[in-house]
């Protein structure tokens, strides 16, 4: 697994996908990969009102990634410093094992390239100290980003403030 931590609060995302429109433009890719994507849910009843939630998904970085294990040439990889799982696209070349072992749909075939693309945080980005781009583009602030004590903390302030002003608590989603 990850020592980061990509954590989303579900009660402020709008489902706009400004996160999936700036991988795309800070990867180069096309419309159809999507390396991380909103998930609508609903609409359901909610105080007798409409109410639609949006789940970001992206990849999971795993402990133990099949997408790795099942890579012929090596060009999955998992990052021992961190545990990002990454593609080395020279040495990708499309044979899709990836793509079918893995349970989240997070390696994504590149039809321009014929080669297998998939979130790697940013890792560019993140070793010179920045935010992944989905997290610095998210106009609601919804997405954060951090390590895993971080996230957890970022999570029990959020599920205070939620239980202080009486809410109903909404799902949080991580990945």
């Amino acid at each position: 697994m990850s020592v980061y931590y990509l954590l989303q609060d579900i009660d402020k995302c709008i489902g706009c996908r400004t996160c999936e429109m700036q991988c795309k433009i800070n990867k180069g890719i096309s419309p159809e990969p999507r390396l991380c994507k909103v998930v609508g849910i609903g609409p359901k009843w909610v105080d007798k009102l409409p109410r639609a939630s949006y789940v970001f998904m992206n990849c999971f970085h795993c402990e133990n990634p099949l997408c790795v294990a099942v890579c012929p040439t090596g060009a999955m990889q998992k990052r021992e410093k961190d545990g990002i799982v990454f593609i080395e696209k020279n040495r990708c070349i499309g044979c899709k094992l990836c793509l079918h072992v893995c349970p989240w749909g997070a390696p994504q075939w590149n039809p321009e390239t014929g080669k297998v693309i998939k979130c790697d945080l940013c890792k560019d980005r993140i070793d010179v100290g920045l935010l992944p781009d989905c997290v610095d583009a998210c106009p609601m602030g919804c997405l954060s980003f951090g390590s895993i004590d971080g996230m957890s903390e970022i999570i029990r302030i959020q599920y205070n403030m939620h239980l202080s002003v009486g809410e109903k608590i909404g799902p949080v989603s991580c990945g």
